[in-house]
Order: C-alpha cells, then sequence, then structure tokens
C-alpha cells in the first residue's frame, strides 16, 4: 500500500521547487545604476519577508512550466509605506499565485527613499519600475512572454508606485543604446489597496518616506496620482476594502474618478470589509473574491 505521507511529502516538495523563483535578476546593467551616492549598504532585513534596505534593484522572476504559460507578465511591487518592502506577502505569494494562472511573474524589490544612498529620494523607486518594465521587454523571448502584455501589480505603497508608472512617461532610466527602444509605461495596472493620494487622504508613513517630512503643497499635488491620469493611462483594475483604516478607500475612489473623467478603461472593486489586508489569505469569503476578478478581468484584457 501508498505511504499517502511519502505522496503528500513529495507532491509539496515538487509544488514547492515549480513555484520558487527560478531566477533573480539585477535589472541595472553594471555600473549603470543612477541616482546613487556610491554608498556600500548591506541588506537590512526587519523580519522574514520582509526588508528595510537594499544595496541594489532586484527582480525575482516566477516563471509557470512553458507549456502552460501564457505570453502575459506581471511585474509585482511590494508595499511597506515607501520604508521596508513585504516581499513575501506583497510578492511571492502574489507571483505564485499568478503562476498557477499561467501567468509569468517579477517581484521587484526597489530601492526605498529612505536610503542613505539617494542622491533624489522621490524617483529611486520609479526609477527601478521603469528600468523592470524596459528589461523584461526587452528580454520578453527568453522568458516566452510578449512584450506588449506587461503588467504592473502593486500593493499599498506599491500601488502608488504601480499608479507612478502608468501616468509619468518622462523615462528617468538614464538607460542608452537600445534600452531607449522600450517604453517605460505598463500595458495594465492592478492595484491592491493602493496609496494615491498624498494630501487629504494620504497614508502619512509613505507621504514622509517618500517626500521627506516637510514637502511642499505643489511636490503633494505632484505625486498625489489621481492628478496625474491622462487618457494616456493604462488599464486599471483597483480593489480596496471599505473599512481600510490604513489607506483610505477614498484613495481608490479618487483614482477611478480621474479615470472615468480621462475615459480610460478599467474597474473598481470595494469589499465591504478586508481592511488593509487584501492578499492571497484573507478573512473572509467575500474578501477572497478578489482573485477571481483579477483573473477574469485579465482575460478580459488579454483578448482585447
Amino acid at each position: 500500500m501508498k505511504n499517502p505521507i511519502l505522496i503528500f511529502l513529495l507532491t509539496f516538495f515538487i509544488l514547492n521547487i515549480n513555484l520558487s523563483a527560478q531566477e533573480k535578476i539585477m535589472v541595472w546593467p553594471k555600473g549603470q545604476m543612477p541616482n546613487s551616492k556610491g554608498l556600500k549598504l548591506n541588506i537590512e532585513e526587519k523580519k522574514e519577508g520582509t526588508i528595510t534596505q537594499i544595496p541594489e534593484t532586484e527582480l525575482f522572476a516566477f516563471l509557470p512550466p512553458k507549456k502552460e504559460r501564457k505570453q502575459m507578465a506581471v511585474i509585482i511591487i511590494p508595499g511597506g509605506g515607501y520604508y521596508k518592502l513585504t516581499y513575501d506577502e506583497g510578492g511571492f505569494q502574489i507571483a505564485k499565485w499568478l503562476n498557477t494562472l499561467g501567468i509569468s511573474a517579477f517581484v521587484l524589490n526597489y530601492r526605498l527613499p529612505t536610503s542613505p544612498d539617494l542622491i533624489q529620494r522621490e524617483i529611486a523607486p520609479l526609477q527601478d519600475i521603469q528600468a523592470s518594465i524596459k528589461y523584461i521587454r526587452k528580454n520578453a523571448a527568453q522568458y516566452g512572454i510578449s512584450p506588449n502584455q506587461i503588467g504592473v501589480i502593486g500593493t499599498s505603497a506599491g500601488g502608488h508606485l504601480a499608479a507612478t508608472v502608468s501616468n509619468i512617461s518622462t523615462d528617468y532610466t538614464e538607460l542608452k543604446g537600445d534600452w531607449q527602444n522600450f517604453s517605460t509605461i505598463p500595458n495594465f495596472a492592478i492595484l491592491i489597496s493602493p496609496v494615491i493620494d498624498l494630501g487629504e487622504f494620504a497614508h502619512v508613513d509613505s507621504r514622509k518616506s517618500l517626500l521627506g517630512e516637510n514637502a511642499s503643497p505643489e511636490k503633494i499635488s505632484e505625486y498625489s496620482m489621481q492628478n496625474r491620469v491622462t487618457e494616456k493611462t493604462p488599464p486599471t483594475l483597483l480593489l480596496h476594502a471599505q473599512n481600510d483604516k490604513t489607506v483610505p478607500v477614498m484613495n481608490s475612489i479618487l483614482y477611478y474618478k480621474a479615470m472615468t473623467k480621462s475615459k480610460v478603461k478599467g474597474s473598481l472593486f470595494i469589499f465591504p470589509e478586508g481592511e488593509h489586508r487584501i492578499g492571497i489569505t484573507n478573512k473572509s469569503e467575500l474578501t477572497d473574491n478578489w482573485k477571481k476578478l483579477c483573473s477574469d478581468w485579465l482575460k478580459n484584457i488579454s483578448n482585447q
């Protein structure tokens, strides 16, 4: 008789091999990471699954089996208030779920604006996601994906960065040569409990980390992403909980209102509960439906 415990352990082991990051990518070509003082920093891990400092931008590739792989790929931007990166809960877990849909995923560990190495704090995260989009488009054939189906998913402050790269077309990467042939704007965006507004409805810690303690009203308005939406903003899905006390739901409402005004395609789903914890595991079955909604939305835009 077959040993059920042994079968379970073997299955668990195989699944975890298939769903582990297959590659760590250093995004910037050697010696070309901009906006750096050249300090030698070490990775600082506050606790398992959360880091507070990285010396250089990293992408972690999670690829489904080739026979199941679709043309679509997503860069996942973890949150953490712009002072830490929740790379496991807000990154790796989402990547593994996307792999079950046949979607390639790349988790981005971006430079935090609180890093002592930065020359200009507020543009560093944007530079990193812009370079990541260029990298994946440039190497799309290697990963068996389409350069025209590259999206972003951002949670919390990562949602702010996903919205930022969706709306700021200025290329801050300073990359030369054939890198200039690739757009920095994603083809679509998914924003989960996103920080959008840095004014009245701001997550104050995110604003302080990104812009500093004494940001001017002009700078606050500039980095409040509802003010940057245009008809060129990519299709966007927003997911938020009404009872989110960390990032008020008005952040998503303001962004969707701006999308509607500019005739940007997209959807907004507001759950009555879920707080600031919408993720792969959720407290309620209702909130857990975000994954089905997201999967259906992705299928819809891939057929357009």
